[in-house]
């Protein structure tokens, strides 16, 4: 069904609007893999192909692992700390040990140790036939210098520190030792070297730490022990200038102070207790008698023993009294008796007295001595007190460099058995064994990497492409740019098929041009031939809305195929009764005349010019009737758009368009030069050109946008030599399966 052109609008706007939903999305991606399919398809391959060439070229490598512990319940011989708590190794402690691990002295240790730089694998270009021809490669670069041992070794550790792997396992304390080689038994002896390497390591640094601690430690000691001797004798020299003696870890003065205390104590207590029989006797003296308590307390036999008398005579002596009278000689007797007792009483408790007051004098005199004694005593403490304040500060020196000397001592006996008995935190827990399985190249992972990578890449280009294909390929593509109906498609065609479709029909195969101007005449059930009808019958369709006679075929640019269609299209008209004179209006460059003739000497310009009448420039080919009016002369002309815009050339078209059913218009190419524009005046319809896959959309829409006097007679547009195979990407129903499954039944020919 024809389609009405888009207003001109539509042609000069800058975008399309699109539709952004998912599945329109999804849908114009899976267009762009269909339409790039084969460049994907070649990418893939090619990343695939490379993948196996390096898969079968790589020589294959074994990894080697060996897993060490930093252990944190060691043992800790002939150390004064508790062995009953856990030794503490923080995240911190354990990385660096990894830094260690890493470090070039463990790594210079094994390569000595295991003579790798004499080993090809580390000191050569490496293995495999890359590493073979790496290496004859720079054979024939190098100047012939022989590398130093230096050079050798640091050449080494660089190939031994790549393929060296070190890691933390983790939050654990274990660490992971691997190495890849060639060789799967060197790749096991190498790992196991390095935790070899950095036990020995660990232990060396240790022993030459704790040697250089003794060192130190002696040094330390010879001193302290002089301060120490120093500081002590300063004591004693002290304590002998100031007659400070030490008994027992006290002063003598500090005792004899505390002895010569007790002792006043003591004597004042006795002194006390004397006082108090002094006056207790006293007190007594003043009776005439001492009662039985009395006598008893003085504990003084002759006392008692006379009381007892006094008692038993006083007794007597009131029974006689009272039996024969108070002066009876015995009663008198008795009394004068017990007065002689009384007196011996008497004298008995003076001497007791003078006793008490004796030792009364005695206790205060003792006491008074050892006052004097005691502050003679305290007066000596007071002045040793003084130099005691000196004393205590040496004596705390003496014992703080005694404790120093002490501790020093201690710490060297320890560091000396360090030294005998040395230790480390790391131990081997697995040992590394030889692989039995290669670690490189894995041959799944690079191919599954190397078509993931081939698919990202060919999409990317796939991608690519399609950003900068900006040609005209779909009739979507001329509807939306240019806002035009595409009227057909049209197959590119070769001279060689051309000239093949000829010979089938006895026609000539010496010109392959004129074949292809001729070509829906001799190949009438072609696709070529069916995408002209398609055209014609756009014509036809459109002659309802407007008279379409005079028809002008153009394009943007020289050899889109502009005088190829305009031909064949007239010899289609022809060739169904209608009457038909094909015009080349290409004055500048008259390729349809040199084409069909040759020969002419005069035509549309003559005609113009009236030098000539139309009958003399029109041939009819004998075949079609399609009659053919040539440009003519025109190598002198200059202003050919100012022929096509005269008034004669509007009689001549006149003429054409009584004369004739159709009148088609070969015209110049619209970009070089601007004759098309000027013929809108007596052009009925355009039908514009462009080349399949080469013509750029921009360029189309600049010449389009600078002619809207062209747009407003627009037919339609013409997609030429389109490549069959490769517009089925682009549209599927324009494929070449679908004419040769479907339409050959009806007689059709690619």
């Amino acid at each position: 069904m024809l389609q009405v052109n888009k207003p001109t609008s539509e042609i000069n706007r800058d975008f399309t609007e699109a539709d952004g939903s998912p599945s329109q999305t999804l849908t114009s991606y899976l267009d762009i893999i269909r339409r790039q399919f084969p460049t994907m398809v070649a990418i893939v391959s090619a990343c695939v192909i490379l993948a196996l060439l390096y898969l079968f070229t790589a020589a294959p490598l074994f990894t080697s692992t060996a897993s060490m512990v930093i252990d944190t319940r060691k043992v800790q011989l002939f150390q004064q700390q508790s062995v009953l708590g856990d030794i503490a190794v923080d995240s911190a402690t354990v990385e660096t040990q990894v830094e260690i691990l890493k470090s070039e002295n463990i790594s210079l240790a094994v390569i000595r140790d295991l003579h790798l730089t004499d080993d090809p694998e580390f000191t050569g270009a490496g293995g495999g036939l890359l590493g073979a021809v790496i290496e004859a490669v720079s054979g024939l670069l190098s100047d012939g210098h022989v590398p130093s041992e230096f050079e050798q070794t640091r050449k080494a550790l660089e190939r031994f520190e790549k393929n060296r792997t070190i890691k933390r396992l983790g939050l654990t304390y274990v660490m992971e030792i691997g190495f890849t080689s060639h060789d799967p038994i060197k790749a096991a002896k190498i790992a196991n070297a390095i935790a070899d390497a950095y036990i020995v390591d660990s232990l060396e640094a240790k022993y030459q730490a704790t040697r250089r601690a003794s060192v130190w430690l002696q040094d330390r000691i010879k001193e302290l022990r002089t301060q120490a001797s120093a500081a002590q004798k300063s004591v004693v020299d002290f304590k002998t200038a100031n007659n400070i003696v030490d008994t027992g870890g006290r002063l003598m003065n500090e005792q004899q102070l505390a002895e010569v205390n007790s002792q006043l104590i003591m004597a004042h207590a006795a002194t006390a207790e004397a006082k108090a029989r002094l006056d207790r006797m006293n007190d007594i003296q003043k009776q005439e008698v001492p009662d039985a308590n009395v006598a008893d307390a003085l504990k003084n036999d002759t006392i008692v023993k006379l009381r007892g008398q006094y008692v038993d005579m006083a007794s007597k002596e009131s029974i006689w009294a009272m039996k024969y009278g108070a002066d009876h000689l015995a009663a008198v007797n008795l009394r004068r008796q017990m007065a002689e007792i009384k007196k011996n009483i008497q004298d008995e408790l003076k001497r007791i007295q003078e006793s008490y007051k004796s030792d009364y004098d005695i206790a205060v005199t003792r006491e008074e001595a050892i006052k004097s004694s005691l502050a003679n005593v305290v007066s000596e403490s007071q002045l040793t007190n003084q130099a005691q304040v000196q004393l205590r500060e040496l004596e705390s020196n003496a014992q703080s460099y005694q404790a120093m000397y002490d501790n020093f001592l201690q710490r060297y006996m320890e560091s000396v058995q360090q030294q005998s008995f040395p230790i480390t935190e790391a131990r081997v827990i697995s040992a590394a064994t030889t692989p039995l399985k290669k670690s490189s190249p894995k041959t799944l992972l690079i191919l599954a990497g190397a078509l993931f990578g081939g698919l990202l890449l060919s999409f990317s280009a796939a991608m690519a492409r399609e950003l900068t294909d900006k040609v005209f390929r779909t009739t979507s593509q001329v509807e939306e740019q240019l806002g035009a109906n595409c009227i057909a498609i049209l197959p590119a065609l070769s001279g060689a098929a051309s000239a093949r479709y000829s010979g089938k029909l006895g026609k000539s195969k010496s010109d392959p041009q004129a074949d292809l101007l001729r070509y829906v005449v001799d190949n009438p059930l072609s696709r070529f031939a069916e995408a002209v009808r398609s055209l014609k019958v756009a014509i036809d369709l459109n002659s309802i809305v407007r008279e379409n006679r005079v028809l002008a075929v153009t394009s943007t640019l020289p050899n889109e195929g502009k005088s190829t269609l305009s031909t064949n299209l007239a010899q289609l008209m022809a060739h169904s009764g209608a009457k038909v004179v094909l015009v080349d209006a290409d004055l500048r460059n008259p390729s349809l005349s040199r084409a069909l003739r040759p020969d002419a000497k005069i035509g549309l310009v003559d005609l113009v010019a009236q030098k000539a009448q139309l009958e003399d420039a029109v041939s009819v080919d004998p075949q079609t009737g399609l009659a053919v009016l040539p440009a003519g002369t025109s190598s002198k002309l200059l202003h050919t758009n100012e022929i096509l815009a005269s008034k004669a050339m509007h009689a001549v078209i006149s003429l054409l368009r009584a004369k004739f059913d159709y009148v088609v218009l070969d015209m110049p190419p619209m970009a070089p030069v601007v004759d098309v524009r000027v013929t809108s005046s007596f052009v009925d319809s355009y039908v514009f050109v462009v080349e399949w896959g080469k013509t750029k959309i921009d360029v189309v829409r600049h010449n389009l946008r600078n002619a809207p006097e062209l747009q407003d007679k627009l037919l339609g547009v013409v997609l030429n030599k389109a490549d069959t195979k490769l517009l089925a990407r682009y549209e599927a129903y324009h494929g070449r399966y679908y004419y040769q499954k479907y339409y050959a039944r009806y007689g059709y020919v690619e």
